[in-house]
């Protein structure tokens, strides 16, 4: 099983026009290799492999005038950012054939310098020191902030820069997985109904909405107003844009860091978990016909005898956050009943593939 570590680093300010540098170079190797497969499938040609296509944007174009910068940086880099492109044209093609399921996938497009920018190193272009530094090939060694030990060796890592300008490195780890022994199914299983009032209604507990956007909005909205008025292409502009991209983060943190709590305690604390496949974004637009996909779990009664469809429906009674059943006469909670609903739904749809 495959795991990543994410870890805060701190290139100095010799090793950032470095990584700038890497970052662009992996960028228009992309960009090469993705117009050379354009240009032959224009003229008729066949498929160019990625071998020859790897000699043809890297190898090749080092030793011409225009391309002859690519030296600088680490050739592992090259070879990882053509991966992608390869990656992402396997994955479209196998889609148009038929082999892969799941959503639509797109083919490929030219990468643009944007706010989040990346580049991935195996094993023979990077090392970590017995310090603790992470040594990266033809940039040097860069200050890492471990907050926990990686289990294993890992196999690649992928040194970002996000929008406000920070810089992190994703290792790659591989491990065993480690099976636990089983909790009794009956009092550990929980179904998760999400909603709009409150972020999820387990089987025990609510989760409130921690409404992190909310408490920033203020503050964003000023930043913002401030980036409006400030001169394009000015330096006081691009201090602006930064300012803003970092209250962006902050957000996006605290989120992350949320969801990375609540699910890990769910995980550990119940044996299955029973989830609705839900439109959230039509539910946020307020557009509640576009939420649920095919299971009534708020407007089914789960009183076992009963099961009648008496529940809010619509758009117009979001606002109902309790009903009683036309049939059985039971109150029920609009969250809770969801909840026991999915639940009930989840046991039967997982006895159903235990006996295929």
């Amino acid at each position: 099983m495959k795991l990543r570590y994410n870890f805060r680093v701190y290139p100095t300010a010799r090793q950032i026009p470095l990584l700038a540098q890497a970052f662009g170079c992996a960028r228009v190797v992309y960009n090469d290799g993705l117009r050379a497969r354009k240009d032959a499938y224009g003229r008729g040609e066949s498929f160019i492999p990625a071998n020859e296509l790897q000699k043809m944007v890297t190898t090749l174009a080092r030793k011409t005038p225009e391309r002859s910068w690519l030296a600088e940086v680490s050739a592992v880099v090259l070879v990882q950012s053509l991966a992608d492109l390869h990656a992402g044209c396997r994955n479209f093609f196998a889609w148009r054939r038929g082999d892969r399921k799941g959503p639509r996938v797109q083919p490929p497009t030219y990468k643009r310098k944007s706010g989040r920018q990346a580049i991935r190193l195996t094993r023979n272009g990077f090392r970590i020191r017995e310090d603790g530094a992470l040594h990266l090939a033809k940039i040097g060694e860069v200050r890492v902030k471990w907050s926990r030990p990686l289990p294993a060796e890992p196999s690649s890592v992928t040194i970002i820069k996000d929008s406000s300008g920070r810089y992190f490195a994703s290792f790659v780890v591989e491990v065993n997985q480690q099976r636990l022994p089983p909790l009794e199914l009956d009092v550990t299983d929980t179904g998760i109904d999400l909603g709009l009032s409150t972020y999820a209604v387990l089987r025990d507990r609510k989760i409130a909405s921690p409404k992190f956007f909310r408490r920033q909005e203020k503050k964003l909205r000023r930043a913002q107003r401030h980036l409006s008025r400030c001169k394009k292409g000015g330096s006081n502009r691009r201090k602006a844009k930064l300012a803003v991209a970092r209250i962006h983060a902050r957000i996006a943190d605290k989120r992350h860091n949320f969801i990375e709590q609540e699910t890990t305690g769910i995980v550990r604390e119940s044996q299955a978990v029973y989830l609705e496949d839900l439109n959230v974004k039509g539910m946020a637009a307020r557009r509640s016909r576009l939420g649920t996909r095919w299971f009534p779990s708020t407007q089914m009664c789960s009183n076992p005898n009963c099961g009648e469809l008496s529940g809010p429906k619509g758009r117009r009674q979001l606002h109902v956050r309790s009903w009683t059943c036309n049939a059985c006469g039971s109150t029920h909670d609009r969250d809770e009943n969801a909840e026991i609903n999915l639940r009930r739904e989840g046991r039967k749809l997982a006895a159903g593939h235990a006996e295929r």
